[in-house]
C-alpha cells in the first residue's frame, strides 16, 4: 500500500490490511505450537458488551489458533452460557474475592502484572489486553503477533503532534516532554510478548500509584502512561487504526 504510512522512523512495521499474507503467517505460527492469551474487564454496567465482544472475539480473534481469554467481572452470572471454540479456553475471574479490587478503577495495569507474575505467565507466550465494549467485524490474525505491539488510535491518526492527548504537565508520571511524541496510542488494544507486557504494566501501575501519592491524576489515566512508556520502550509493531476504529468516525 502506498496511500498510507507502512514504517515508523525506527522501521518497526505497521500493519494496515492489504499490508500482510496472512496464509504465509498462518502456517508459520502453527509450527511454533504457541497460545496467545486476551484479557478484558467487565465491571459493574459493562456486563452488557460481554455477550457482544465474546462472541465475536471468539469466531475472528487468531481464529484456528489457540486462544486463552482471560475475563475479569463482577457478574460472572452473564458468563455461564458462552460457548467457544474447540481451541478456545474461556477463564472467568470474579473481582469480589480480593481485597484489593476496591480500588479496580485506577488501573487495569496493576491487575495485568500481578496475574502476569502469579499465572498468565505459565499459560500463554503472548498477550493482549482489549476492552470490553469491542465487537469484531472481520478477522485479526497473526499479523498482531510481535515483542511489543501498540495501536495507533483511530481519533488521533492525523492529528498533529502538539494537539494529540499527551499528558503535559511535568508534574505527573505520564508526561511528555514538548515536542516528543511519536502516535498516540490507545489503551484500549495491546500487547505482545507476556513478558514485554509484564514490563508495560508494572511501569504503567508504579507511575499510575506515584502520581496517586502526589495528588495527580494523568489526563487520560492508564492510557497517558501507556504513551509515555512506548515513547522510551519503542513497540515493535504498530497496529493500524483499522484495527481499533470509532464508529463514530
Amino acid at each position: 500500500r502506498r496511500d498510507v504510512l507502512v514504517l515508523t522512523p525506527w522501521l518497526a512495521p505497521i500493519v494496515w490490511e492489504g499490508t500482510f499474507n496472512r496464509d504465509i503467517l498462518n502456517a508459520q505460527y502453527k509450527q511454533k505450537n504457541l497460545v496467545t492469551g486476551v484479557v478484558t474487564f467487565a465491571l459493574k454496567t459493562y456486563w452488557f458488551f460481554i455477550e457482544g465482544f465474546m462472541s465475536s472475539a471468539n469466531k475472528y480473534f487468531l481464529a484456528g489458533h489457540q486462544v486463552n481469554f482471560y475475563l475479569f467481572t463482577d457478574n460472572p452470572e452473564h458468563v455461564s452460557h458462552l460457548q467457544m471454540a474447540p481451541e478456545n479456553q474461556l477463564f472467568v475471574i470474579p473481582v469480589w474475592n480480593h481485597s484489593q479490587w476496591q480500588d479496580i478503577s485506577i488501573s487495569h495495569m496493576g491487575i495485568i502484572s500481578r496475574y502476569i507474575r502469579s499465572q498468565f505467565q505459565y499459560e500463554v507466550d503472548y498477550l493482549y489486553s482489549i476492552d470490553i465494549n469491542v465487537q469484531l467485524f472481520e478477522h485479526i490474525g497473526v499479523e498482531i503477533i510481535d515483542t511489543l505491539v501498540g495501536t495507533i488510535s483511530s481519533w488521533q491518526y492525523t492529528t498533529r503532534r502538539e494537539s494529540k492527548s499527551y499528558e503535559t504537565r511535568i508534574e505527573s508520571q505520564a508526561a511528555i516532554p514538548k515536542g516528543e511524541g511519536d502516535f498516540y496510542y490507545t489503551s484500549g488494544f495491546y500487547g505482545g510478548s507476556v513478558a514485554e507486557v509484564y514490563k508495560l504494566t508494572r511501569a504503567c501501575f508504579k507511575g499510575v500509584m506515584k502520581d496517586r501519592e502526589n495528588g495527580i491524576e494523568a489526563r487520560w489515566h492508564d492510557e497517558s502512561h501507556l504513551n509515555r512508556y512506548l515513547l522510551y520502550y519503542k513497540p515493535t509493531r504498530l497496529l493500524s487504526p483499522e484495527y481499533y476504529w470509532d464508529e463514530e468516525l
